[in-house]
């Protein structure tokens, strides 16, 4: 065994002698990676027969050094970080456990000098294609019968040790070509933080996410598992709403919070404690407003002149048991300060003020797999249901939804995913909710052009097909989704202005503006590697 396992290295050696001496840096990047593979196969193949006897023999020593040229800068003919592997005898007589110990050393270094010691980039672009039909209250329809689209997403992970790692996601969200409105009091909000990066806007790289984040398996000498971020959490794209969106679920869960949002989050596993599998509580804390001035304004960041208070919002997250079949969770949240436009009805005045809190909480039950073994069809399907509240909290002298008292909505949510008929990998889905006239969540980020369905007080309906076209790096999805309002308001924000449930009728104030139902066929082809 020992001499397969040199012979090897001397063949990586002269493999790296020969190839890396006039390539570029990649191909000396791929070749490593190479010999870095076959090294650790004959590892693999020392430690399954290491307990055999073995033959007689005088060790030998496997060094690996990774030497830097003077012109390791230089672009194209640079011949920096070549690899020089020797065997040498060694006087000292080393057992087996040794020997894999300097090795696994050795491996650790040529890999954190070729790929295992950089930030990792990802790719996640998305063009789509949307079919925008409205009838409003007065009878009267609007339409875009072909809006294109372009989202991309850069993700950037790196892990400095075991515990502690970085995660980022550039995003670019815009329109084909340059949008042709005029500008109103309306088109900043396209820009407004918590949706920057989820409306299509304009041709700016955003930040949408950006954070650290530490886990450990011990939390204070106890046997929990903990986890701690602090940045631009990832808050949209929650639970229960990636599925449609073909995406990993983010913390929340998006029947009542899916926006983008600055803060912190420490979650604790709780499988010891409580015996059940998969359950764990996260405590989050966030900023959605900032109350400070310009820069160089007369007392800078100061918020003397502001007509809003920070918005704030805390929340936990519980969930009882998931063993990944069946799961269910929880969560409560409060935001303080939330704010209203002034004047809703002007096309100049985009001033905001601050109006009051708003309680949220949710819950949802899921089955991933029906029944055990029934048939292949019901082991690879999701169903879930999920409830919700909201009640406001208006302060002293303001009013919310229309009202100073504090008012309580509710929603329902009902939904299942199931394998296509068509592809083996295909999923199909279709989803139901419902809000009442008093629904108010905070779900202005979903990815949506006809805005939240969630937030709907009234009804709406999906149905979709995601389907592979090259594995899963190149997908297909074509999505309908139906919006029937019972009350306006459903996308405003938290007060009187925009905010209040008014009965969608003909004969309603302003019937022009107000949207009575809607509906959006969506068709897009998405990369991601």
């Amino acid at each position: 065994m020992k001499h397969r396992f040199l012979g090897s290295v001397v063949a990586a050696a002269l493999i790296s002698t020969t190839v890396m001496a006039e390539g570029t840096m990649l191909q000396r990047f791929e070749a490593m990676e190479k010999e870095m593979n076959a090294l650790k196969a004959e590892l693999a193949n020392m430690k399954a027969e290491k307990s055999a006897p073995a033959e007689k023999a005088t060790p030998s020593k496997i060094k690996i050094a990774v030497e830097d040229d003077e012109d390791d800068v230089k672009p194209a003919k640079a011949t920096s970080g070549k690899i020089k592997i020797a065997v040498e005898k060694d006087d000292d007589q080393k057992s087996v456990p040794e020997q894999l110990e300097d090795i696994h050393d050795q491996l650790s270094t040529l890999n954190k000098r070729t790929n295992g010691n950089n930030l990792k980039f990802g790719v996640d672009f998305r063009t789509s294609y949307d079919n925008l039909q409205y009838k409003m209250a007065d009878g009267s329809k609007q339409k875009n019968d072909a809006l294109f689209s372009n989202r991309l997403w850069l993700n950037m992970n790196y892990a400095a040790t075991k515990n502690l790692s970085f995660t980022g996601q550039l995003a670019y969200n815009k329109l084909f070509g340059q949008r042709s409105t005029l500008p109103t009091s309306s088109t900043g909000m396209d820009g407004f933080d918590w949706v920057s990066s989820e409306a299509a806007h304009n041709d700016t790289l955003r930040v949408r996410s950006a954070y650290f984040y530490y886990q450990d398996d011990e939390f204070l000498g106890a046997d929990i598992p903990w986890t701690l971020s602090i940045g631009r959490r990832p808050s949209t794209n929650g639970h229960l709403i990636n599925l449609r969106d073909d995406d990993p679920a983010s913390s929340p869960l998006a029947h009542t919070v899916n926006v983008e949002f600055d803060g912190a989050s420490a979650k604790f596993g709780m499988e010891e404690l409580t015996g059940l599998d998969g359950s764990y509580f996260k405590l989050c804390a966030g900023r959605g407003m900032s109350n400070a001035e310009p820069r160089f304004s007369s007392a800078p960041y100061s918020g003397k002149d502001a007509t809003t208070n920070n918005v704030d919002m805390i929340g936990v997250i519980v969930v009882p048991y998931d063993d990944k079949q069946y799961s269910v969770g929880m969560q409560y949240t409060y935001a303080n300060n939330l704010i209203d436009r002034v004047d809703a009805m002007s096309n100049t005045d985009y001033s905001m003020e601050t109006v009051g809190g708003l309680h949220t909480a949710t819950a949802f039950a899921m089955v991933n797999g029906i029944g055990n073994g029934w048939s292949e069809f019901l082991d690879d399907t999701t169903f879930f249901v999920s409830g919700a509240m909201s009640k406001t909290n208006p302060k002293a002298t303001k009013t919310m939804l229309g009202s100073n008292n504090e008012e309580t909505g509710y929603s329902y949510w009902l939904g299942a995913q199931f394998p296509s008929l068509i592809s083996d990998e295909g999923r199909w889905g279709v989803e139901f909710n419902h809000g009442s006239n008093n629904w108010r969540p905070i779900t202005y980020g979903e990815d949506s052009m006809i805005g939240s369905k969630i937030a709907v007080r009234g009804d709406a309906y999906e149905v979709y097909f995601t389907e592979p076209l090259v594995g899963d790096i190149l997908t297909f999805q074509l999505r309908y989704t139906y919006i029937d309002y019972d009350y306006a308001g459903s996308n405003g924000f938290f007060g009187s202005q925009t905010g209040t449930p008014t009965a969608i009728s003909s004969s309603m104030p302003g019937a022009i503006n107000f949207v009575d139902k809607a509906q959006d066929i969506r068709a897009y082809i998405r990369y991601r590697f």
